[in-house]
């Protein structure tokens, strides 16, 4: 399987520089502490993981929770001030909804409501 790249390049790569950006941007524009950085590289990291799962069709839900996650995360560091029971709540919606959406659309089931189990390829 080939890999997959955003704009031509490896994830890493795209990774790479993101941290790069931060690290520069904290050293001559505006002050950003590590804690933040270390939030924006894991949303950054996240937002990868996301795009390259659905680009390969595989673990996208687990890919998007992961995602809200660190949005999350990111968005505790920068001042959102929201208790755990708002917290969990947000994540639990995110995931009913993904589940809504990618999994039942998504997953096949091995018998069809007749009971006769699907013919499978033979390879």
């Amino acid at each position: 399987m080939k890999t997959p790249t955003l704009f031509g390049r490896e994830p890493s790569a795209i990774l790479g520089l993101v941290a790069v950006v931060v690290q520069f941007v904290s050293a001559f524009v505006v002050e950003v502490s590590q804690d933040t950085q270390t939030a924006i590289n894991v949303a950054a990291a996240a937002a990868v993981g996301l795009i390259v799962a659905y680009m390969v069709g595989d673990g996208l839900l687990a890919a998007l929770t992961g995602f809200a996650q660190a949005a999350l995360a990111l968005g505790m560091n920068l001042g959102l001030d929201w208790t755990a029971e708002k917290q969990a709540a947000a994540m639990a919606f995110v995931t009913v909804v993904a589940q809504f959406w990618l999994v039942r659309s998504q997953v096949t089931a091995p018998v069809p409501a007749g009971g006769r189990p699907r013919p499978t390829a033979v390879s």
